[in-house]
C-alpha cells in the first residue's frame, strides 16, 4: 500500500483512490477469518433485534486501475494475518 500511495503522490492525483479487495466480504465472514487465524476459541453471538445493516464490503478499484494500473496481489486472508501477526508483536514487545 505504500507503493500505492508513494506512486500517487508522483502521479500528483489529488483525490482519495480506494486500495483493497474488490472480493465481497461479510462482516460475518471477516469475522471467521480473523477467528481462523489468532488461533483462539471464539464463540459468534447475534443480536437479532438490531438492523442488520449492510450484506458486506468490497473496494471499487476501478479508479485505482486506471491510474496506476494496480490490483492487489495479496489476499484478504494473507493480508489479515500478516498484520495480526505484527500487530500481536508490537502488542507482546511492550510488556
Amino acid at each position: 500500500m505504500c507503493r500505492r500511495y508513494n506512486q500517487t503522490r508522483k502521479k500528483e492525483y489529488p483525490k482519495p483512490i480506494n486500495i483493497g479487495s474488490d472480493r465481497l466480504v461479510t462482516i460475518n465472514e471477516l469475522a471467521d477469518i480473523i477467528i481462523e487465524i489468532s488461533g483462539k476459541d471464539i464463540t459468534k453471538k447475534y443480536d437479532l433485534s438490531k438492523p442488520q445493516g449492510v450484506r458486506g464490503r468490497n473496494a471499487d478499484l476501478t479508479l485505482v486501475k486506471k491510474v496506476l494500473g494496480w490490483k492487489p496481489r495479496i489476499s484478504l486472508e494473507k493480508g489479515l494475518e500478516t498484520t495480526y501477526k505484527w500487530i500481536n508483536k508490537m502488542l507482546h514487545k511492550e510488556q
